[in-house]
């Protein structure tokens, strides 16, 4: 596998000097199509009418030195998922859940874990971050580690549809990027098994979300709760990948 990152958030900050209104969106289709035969298309999750705290997470991201972070998560990946064929780009992209008006979160990265990939995404791993959540480097590493393996676990075994499929490929990706989050304690997750069992086949989407990102997510969009806490399947699930004693690395190996 090859991979490389492209540093996309100064451009995005780039695009908040514009004040808001039609030049600045005007310069944002610009920016994504300058090339027609490949659009820049992780820019396309940003709000081009991001309002000032956009501006100063971007400024955050890259005092932090984001890209840098980012691009060496991924020549790690890559190390790791060597025996896979292809070469793709990563870039990360802010997304706005505090004031981008239209934006939910759950929804987004739900959209972005668990769906196809758009055929004009091409060779492109976006990886999100968001505005409403404190970023750190271990955080900015593990999206992107993550967001790596969600692509070739699709790549491999085709998008989750069941509860069941995405516990799984949740799981396998969270713990290969070593992340520590999110988490329930013992009780809890007991509990979460329990409500789960008899849904994990369950392929309507309300109910397969539910079960992944729990009852705040699901009220947040007009979903039935199931009685479960936030992120309870994703917590789940990396808690039962780490037990399993699976290797991430080799779920993707083509021999299996």
């Amino acid at each position: 596998m090859d991979i490389e990152h492209i540093a996309l958030l100064q451009t995005q900050r780039e695009l908040h000097d514009i004040p808001r209104g039609f030049e600045r969106f005007r310069s944002y289709l610009d920016t994504i199509f300058d090339d027609k035969d490949d659009p820049l298309y992780p820019m396309v999750a940003m709000n081009p009418m991001g309002k000032p705290h956009v501006a100063e997470r971007l400024d955050t991201l890259l005092a932090l030195g984001a890209d840098a972070i980012a691009a060496e998560a991924a020549a790690e990946a890559a190390q790791r998922l060597a025996h896979i064929d292809g070469s793709w780009r990563t870039a990360l992209v802010i997304c706005d859940d505090l004031m981008g008006g239209w934006t939910n979160r759950y929804l987004s990265e739900a959209n972005a874990r668990f769906s196809q990939p758009a055929k004009n995404i091409g060779t492109w791993i976006p990886i999100l971050l968001w505005t409403g959540e404190e970023v750190t480097p271990t955080l900015i590493a593990e999206e992107t580690k993550s967001s790596i393996y969600r692509r070739c676990y699709t790549a491999r075994y085709g998008s989750a549809a069941s509860a069941r499929q995405m516990m799984r490929q949740e799981g396998l990706a969270l713990h290969f990027a070593g992340a520590n989050s999110p988490t329930l304690d013992a009780d809890d997750l007991d509990y979460t098994r329990e409500v789960l069992r008899p849904l994990l086949d369950a392929t309507d989407y309300p109910t397969a979300f539910t079960c992944m990102y729990g009852d705040v997510a699901a009220r947040s969009v007009g979903y039935p709760p199931l009685g479960l806490s936030p992120h309870a399947g994703s917590a789940l699930a990396l808690a039962d990948a780490r037990a399993s004693g699976a290797e991430p690395v080799d779920v993707l190996r083509h021999d299996r």
